[in-house]
């Protein structure tokens, strides 16, 4: 099984494709010239593993918060993967992860509270906490 995660919401853009036997991982700048890259990033980083986009079984994208540009163009890109390739994909935010849920987003970003997980957990911690697949409710911080 092939996931692809894609996450636009900080300073840089990363990719990271996950198979049963190996882990390939990609950064770019997360500029608003590279907003407009971000496919072809995301093809460039497919054909240089030697990875079709017909063999991604399911897409993960974070959903913020962070950059409003970041995560409308990634949001964007993965639904429009969807409807062209059938492609399931899961909207994460490290927020999901946490089991006793923040009640105010902006302090508990402040305080970098948040422990980012590692990107091959992804796929297992939105199993483990149950994030629907195919629904996207993005979470922007101004």
């Amino acid at each position: 099984m092939n996931s692809l995660v894609i996450d636009a919401t900080s300073t840089k853009i990363f990719l990271v494709i996950i198979n049963s036997k190996n882990i390939y991982t990609s950064t770019h700048e997360n500029s608003k010239s590279n907003f407009d890259k971000l496919t072809i990033f995301i093809n460039d980083f497919l054909k240089n593993n030697e990875i079709s986009i017909n063999k991604i079984d399911q897409i993960y994208v974070n959903r913020g918060p962070g950059s409003f540009a970041g995560i409308r163009n990634s949001l964007s890109i993965v639904k429009g993967i969807h409807l062209s390739r059938n492609i399931d994909y899961f909207c994460f935010s490290y927020f999901d992860f946490l089991d006793k849920k923040p009640k105010n987003i902006k302090d508990l970003l402040k305080k970098n509270i948040i422990k980012t997980p590692k990107w091959i957990d992804i796929p297992n911690l939105c199993n483990k906490y149950k994030i629907k697949k195919n629904l996207i409710k993005p979470l922007y911080v101004s």
